[in-house]
């Protein structure tokens, strides 16, 4: 019985933790909803280009389009910000704050391998080809 909505919260999955991951993006760029604590002001580069990452690659895989690629990318991101920003404070994540970075490196590292799931575009894209 489970199994059969295995599918499809998958891709409740993909769409909340996308969402989430834009509102990193959108609170570094664009104050919304509010800005994101300890940022600098103004963003270096690295930070502005993290931010677009997570804003255009969490809207791709929010709406499972390019799902297994933007998912690529994004875990990479959150891998490389885990090891350059949180890493260095301490070994352990629950001391340097940096839960949320490995959790979103491996639930998009996981979107690599099991797609987006049913209720996306890439399903619907699939299905006329």
């Amino acid at each position: 019985m489970l199994a059969t909505w295995s599918p499809r919260v998958l891709s409740v999955l993909r769409i909340i933790t996308a969402l989430l991951f834009m509102e990193h993006g959108l609170m570094k760029l664009f104050d919304f909803p509010a800005p994101q604590p300890g940022v600098p002001d103004p963003l270096p580069m690295l930070l502005v280009a993290a931010a677009w990452i997570e804003v255009v690659g969490g809207g791709l895989i929010a709406l499972g389009l390019f799902t297994r690629a933007a998912a690529f990318l994004c875990s990479g991101q959150m891998a490389v910000a885990y090891f350059m920003a949180h890493a260095p404070q301490h070994w352990a994540p629950a001391l340097n704050m940096g839960e949320a970075a490995v959790l979103y490196s491996f639930v998009f590292f996981y979107l690599v391998f099991a797609g987006p799931g049913p209720w996306s575009l890439d399903s619907v894209v699939r299905k006329r080809t």
